[in-house]
């Protein structure tokens, strides 16, 4: 398992066991469903597994982590990301997988299901169909940052965390985005993977 745990010293056997499973799952499924690209299923953990961990990074620095009874939705979800790591990091925190393609929700769960994962619910849906009020929303290079605080701001009560690439700044103009903050992932992980990367977190 090439994942960089370092950040979190306090995992039991159970999660890091969780974690191992991941790759042998996600190969299997991308065999039969292609949910991650077949050129990338080989940088699961790098690209996937350690790159979704980011947010819990920024949540522990930022928030001294995620309070027991959480609620998050993951908007977006594709094949589990970041919703699954995120959900084996923080076990007693409620988690809601959310896309429009079905195929990948059902990969999101069964994963979920296989690893044990009780703290995980999935939906066929775009998030603009979900009913719930959630304390946070999470998502990874899903659309603009402004036509997603959009879409998530009525069912949200803190704030979205959202994984984004490159040069940002026309992303973070529009007036929707103000007190948006931006933490590079480069000081939590050392690969060069991450040195354009970064966690995006607008309060509400």
């Amino acid at each position: 398992m090439q994942l960089d745990l370092t950040q979190f010293p306090h995992l039991t056997e159970t999660q890091l066991a969780q974690f191992e499973a991941l790759g042998d799952l996600y190969t299997d499924w991308n065999s039969k469903i292609n949910v991650i690209s077949r050129k990338d299923i080989d940088n699961l953990y790098l690209h996937h597994v350690q790159h979704s961990l980011a947010v819990a990074c920024f949540v522990n620095s930022r928030m001294g982590g995620w309070r027991p009874g959480t609620t998050v939705v993951d908007v977006g979800c594709g094949g589990g990301f970041p919703g699954v790591p995120l959900a084996i990091m923080y076990p007693d925190v409620r988690f809601l997988l959310v896309d429009r393609i079905g195929k990948k929700v059902r990969v999101a769960q069964a994963v979920a299901d296989a690893v044990g994962l009780t703290n995980v619910e999935t939906r066929h849906a775009g998030i603009e169909e979900v009913r719930q009020t959630f304390d946070f929303a999470v998502s990874r290079a899903v659309m603009e940052l402004p036509d997603l605080l959009k879409l998530v701001r009525r069912c949200t009560r803190h704030g979205l965390i959202c994984l984004k690439g490159g040069d940002l700044e026309a992303e973070l103009s529009p007036a929707i985005c103000r007190g948006t903050v931006v933490e590079p992932i480069s000081q939590w992980f050392g690969d060069e993977f991450f040195v354009t990367k970064s966690v995006v977190y607008t309060p509400f």
